[in-house]
């Protein structure tokens, strides 16, 4: 079975962190976010994946490699242009010709993905969605469910066919706690929906176009945990759920120096707190420096960057 990994976005909220990097290639827990998904992949069957690519798609390249070195089938897809999510899966279409499994790279999942294909068999579905709940949909696009392919929304189901889709909604209208995910099952009649060369989306397009058609979509709330690496917190927040509790995370080479306080923050490679100096819900970027008594509250450096001594940043992106 075929997985692809969607990697081609440039991930501009997540600044400077992606200055110098892909989204999909920010360290976490001292690997690539990319690889909790390549990983959810394989334990689901997959033989054969690839990555589409786009903003620095030769550092993605690279990191691929290394999967093929480690006896992984894989391969990279680079678009010369945006060509959306689902147009993105479309330029390999020649190759995905029967049920396949597709990914968003740039975030943290160990999602069970063997109960999604499980769900998408029994329903016959021609396109299966990834669900996972949450207390406040308002930030995120919401999934209503019925009980098969003509039913009403049940806010209750927590696995059966999608009939309805909202985008953050308010919460006085929300009529589901459950969201996409941005892991599917696909068939390749659900694929060839997807016009040729032309930028084309899976939520924005191809859903409302398949619900319109009739065209049947499972939806299934997935166990496991699931962020979406969309801004600097929501990588502590993996972060700390991962490690089980808010603590400090150093990547080879990074170092506290006594006398230093560091909490419930990432700190890359090379980077370096000085004595005196406090840093507290921050990301450090690679060879990033805290000089002596600066203190930093919620902040993000790039690689390269430097604090100067008894500097005090809060709520600041400081690139090189």
């Amino acid at each position: 079975m075929h997985g692809v990994i969607m990697a081609g976005g440039r991930g501009t909220r997540l600044q400077p962190l992606t200055d110098q990097r892909p989204k999909p290639m920010i360290p976490l827990l001292g690997r690539p976010v990319i690889d909790y998904v390549k990983d959810a992949m394989l334990r689901a069957g997959v033989s054969d994946l690839v990555v589409t690519t786009g903003y620095r798609g030769e550092d993605l390249e690279a990191h691929v490699n290394t999967w093929v070195e480690d006896g992984v089938n894989a391969r990279v897809n680079r678009e010369d242009t945006p060509m959306g999510t689902a147009g993105s899966v479309r330029l390999l279409a020649d190759v995905l010709e029967s049920t396949f499994l597709v990914g968003s790279g740039d975030g943290i999942s160990t999602l069970d993905l063997e109960a999604l294909l499980t769900h998408h068999r029994n329903t016959g579905a021609a396109l299966t969605i990834g669900l996972v709940e949450v207390e406040d949909p308002s930030s995120f696009g919401i999934v209503g469910l019925g009980a098969s392919n003509n039913a009403e929304v049940d806010g209750a189901l927590r696995r059966g066919y999608v009939r309805r889709f909202a985008e953050k909604p308010p919460p006085e209208e929300a009529f589901s706690r459950l969201i996409n995910a941005g892991v599917y099952v696909i068939e390749p009649e659900a694929l060839a929906m997807v016009p040729p060369a032309t930028k084309y989306d899976f939520s924005r397009d191809l859903f409302p176009a398949m619900l319109e058609a009739g065209l049947p979509i499972a939806g299934v709330m997935l166990e496991g945990l699931w962020f979406d690496i969309g801004e600097p917190h929501h990588l502590l927040d993996a972060q700390a759920a991962l490690l089980g509790g808010f603590d400090a995370y150093l990547h080879p080479g990074a170092s506290v120096d006594a006398g230093a306080t560091v909490r419930a923050s990432l700190l890359m490679d090379g980077a370096r707190i000085r004595a005196g100096a406090s840093v507290q819900s921050s990301i450090l970027g690679v060879d990033s420096v805290v000089e002596e008594g600066a203190v930093l509250e919620r902040c993000v450096l790039g690689d390269g960057a430097r604090v100067s001594k008894n500097e005090h940043l809060a709520d600041v992106r400081r690139a090189a």
